[in-house]
């Protein structure tokens, strides 16, 4: 489809993309949304925490948050509060290990884990009369969300009817180089610490099992996905993990439509995550590119207290 014009605009001073993302990191507040948390289980054995803010319609919006993020952050529960107000009951849900509570088995979630979304998709049609379902995901949340929808192609859930995915990491290589880069250092730390954190749980869960010695050499995905994350799910290394995990390859195979936002000064995205060619090329993604908006940013002040995303 032709590219879509974008009618965001900033307010005032925040037109830098580090200050877009930083600033509701720190700053909003979401309040009107009351979850209601139910715990199932996957098939492998491990558990999903769900948190429900429902209206009573027919209608649903299964919501998946980014990387080290969880339903309680203010983009989660701003697009949950915005759902509801529109006549939509609202499913955030937390990636494994995310909901405050480690998950039971070694592994964890990953940018590609789509059974996991499947899982939530399939217990959420069980659970209600919903005629229609879209979905909705920032950042890792994103490529889980378009990498689903392109794997399943035609044979999609008929009841999913669209999706939208913001500041997503398309090419997980490409964006996991460019946060590397001196300019991203503050944000790539914050990723390893949380990250380290998670890693030294597991260690007191399941000794013998993992173990951070030398930790402090881990600087980047690189070497974080070497040594945990591709060994702990299948992959042959960080590599071999981008490549199979990364949406981009499986955009083409998008059968519904679906809108990916990526704002143009977002400092988490290189130019591979903006797939022009692929949207180009398909008559059911859309993508729109902002010149601001930072990464899971587009903040806004309103008497609504809504931000653009």
């Amino acid at each position: 489809m032709p590219l879509l014009e974008s009618n965001y605009q900033p307010p005032r001073l925040f037109g830098s993309g580090h200050l877009q993302t930083i600033y509701p990191a720190f700053f909003r507040t979401v309040t009107e949304v009351n979850y209601q948390r139910e715990r199932i289980d996957t098939p492998d054995g491990d558990f999903l925490d769900l948190d429900w803010s429902r209206v009573g319609e027919q209608r649903l919006g299964v919501i998946s948050h980014g990387l080290e993020g969880n339903t309680g952050r203010a983009y989660v529960r701003g697009m949950a509060r915005a759902l509801n107000r529109g006549g939509w009951d609202a499913l955030a849900w937390n990636f494994r290990g995310c909901s405050g509570e480690p998950n039971r088995l070694l592994n964890s979630y990953h940018s590609g884990k789509t059974e996991d979304l499947d899982t939530v998709i399939e217990h959420a049609r069980n659970s209600g009369d919903y005629s229609q379902i879209a979905l909705i995901g920032f950042s890792m949340g994103g490529n889980l969300t378009l990498k689903y929808l392109g794997e399943r192609g035609a044979g999609v859930d008929p009841a999913i009817s669209g999706a939208v995915a913001f500041s997503v990491p398309c090419d997980l290589r490409a964006s996991s180089q460019h946060l590397a880069r001196p300019a991203n250092k503050l944000y790539m730390a914050r990723f390893i610490r949380l990250l380290h954190e998670k890693v030294r749980v597991k260690m007191q869960l399941r000794p013998g099992e993992i173990d951070d010695r030398d930790y402090h050499r881990i600087k980047n995905f690189k070497d974080f996905d070497d040594r945990y994350t591709a060994p702990l799910n299948g992959f042959a290394d960080a590599e071999d993990y981008w490549c199979r995990a990364s949406c981009k390859p499986y955009l083409s195979g998008i059968k519904v439509p679906a809108l990916l936002i990526n704002a143009q000064n977002d400092p988490f995205l290189p130019p591979a995550c903006y797939p022009e060619e692929a949207a180009l090329g398909s008559p059911y993604l859309f993508l729109e590119i902002p010149r601001s908006g930072g990464h899971v940013g587009f903040v806004e002040f309103n008497e609504n207290g809504d931000y653009w995303s």
